[in-house]
């Protein structure tokens, strides 16, 4: 079923000082693991994309959110209480796993930032996934709920600090480590990281059709 109306906030979880999750009711919405949504304050002509960060068998829909300088729908969206409503239009988008490799194949996830959202939803929904999950940021203070995640298949990697599982950028990870060619791969975050992650696992031989991205400008 496809949303293009409101949606009742059921509550706001911060993270950091400036990250939340926004929670809330589902009405029935249907999604696949990966896609995203079109979100704004009631009678708000402003929407943005946000990457479903629930799984498709959870309650409630969540996205996860950063607030940013001059986003305006970030702003706003972190003032709203619980018990108002929001304009939620979709899902939208393709970016999801082909349900016949579940099974067979093992995955990559290569995030940065808030980019992780999607594969949260991924790794929820399917619990049987064969995933390492790569999440680049500053801080290891922003491993957004990283206890959600298996212990050996979640890598932080930090580069403003040395508290993560990796000192550096995701991109230095995929570097200095090998992985199967076997491996699918999906890509989530900023473009810079995603065209310099793609370009390391192209060289190292994988093939086109095994990387999938999601781009955030």
């Amino acid at each position: 079923m496809q949303s293009k109306g409101k949606h009742k906030l059921h509550a706001i979880k911060f993270l950091t000082g400036s990250t939340y999750i926004m929670q809330m009711e589902r009405n029935g919405l249907e999604f696949e693991a990966g896609q995203h949504i079109l979100l704004g304050a009631d009678g708000d002509l402003n929407q943005r994309e946000y990457s479903i960060y629930s799984g498709n068998n959870d309650t409630f829909l969540e996205v996860l959110i950063k607030e940013v300088d001059d986003g305006d729908v970030s702003k706003k969206l972190k003032d709203t209480k619980p018990g108002a409503y929001l304009q939620v239009e979709g899902p939208l988008g393709f970016f999801s796993l082909d349900q016949t490799l579940i099974p067979t194949h093992q995955f990559l996830f290569i995030s940065s930032g808030t980019g992780i959202a999607p594969f949260h939803s991924m790794v929820k929904s399917h619990p049987e996934l064969d995933y390492t999950l790569l999440h680049g940021v500053r801080y290891g203070s922003e491993g957004y709920e990283k206890d959600n995640y298996a212990r050996n298949r979640y890598i932080q990697c930090t580069s403003g600090d040395q508290t993560g599982d990796f000192a550096g950028r995701v991109t230095d990870y995929l570097l200095k480590h090998t992985f199967d060619k076997a491996t699918i791969c999906y890509f989530c975050g900023n473009f810079k990281m995603i065209r310099e992650a793609m370009d390391i696992l192209d060289k190292k031989g994988f093939p086109h059709n095994q990387l999938h991205a999601e781009v955030y400008f």
